[in-house]
């Protein structure tokens, strides 16, 4: 297992950035490796990182403006050559389907619930580490 895994946090809010790196802590789970975080406020940020390498899950945030997680997610997928699971944050549980529209590997709502957040992460951590093997 690889000593730490990364995870591309984008949102225009920086509580909101904070409150993923909380409810997922340094592990999310006893089975995944240790997280390491890299913020983006930004589209141009994101994009930037994910073109350097090493993200191993994106979360997403559905509300950022003006390019929201959704949109973000959905171009990603679209262009990035073996892109990271991304776990999207949505403003409400009826917004599901577009998370889906979007390509999302997961979805949660906000304010972020931390047992069910670093559950997801963890899932998707997962199989991250399954795909690379």
């Amino acid at each position: 297992m690889q000593p730490t895994a990364t995870v591309l946090v984008y949102s225009d809010d920086a509580n909101t950035r904070e409150q993923v790196r909380l409810a997922a802590g340094r592990r999310p789970a006893a089975d995944v490796p240790e997280v390491e975080y890299v913020e983006c406020a930004t589209l141009p940020a994101v994009l930037e990182a994910l073109d350097s390498g090493g993200i191993d899950v994106c979360v997403l945030d559905g509300e950022t403006a003006p390019a929201g997680g959704m949109g973000v997610c959905r171009q990603i997928k679209d262009e990035v050559f073996r892109c990271p699971p991304v776990l999207l944050l949505i403003g409400r549980p009826q917004d599901a389907w577009l998370a889906t529209w979007s390509r999302a590997d997961a979805a949660v709502t906000l304010p972020v619930e931390p047992v069910e957040f670093a559950d997801a992460l963890a899932a998707l951590l997962r199989s991250r580490r399954c795909v690379d093997a």
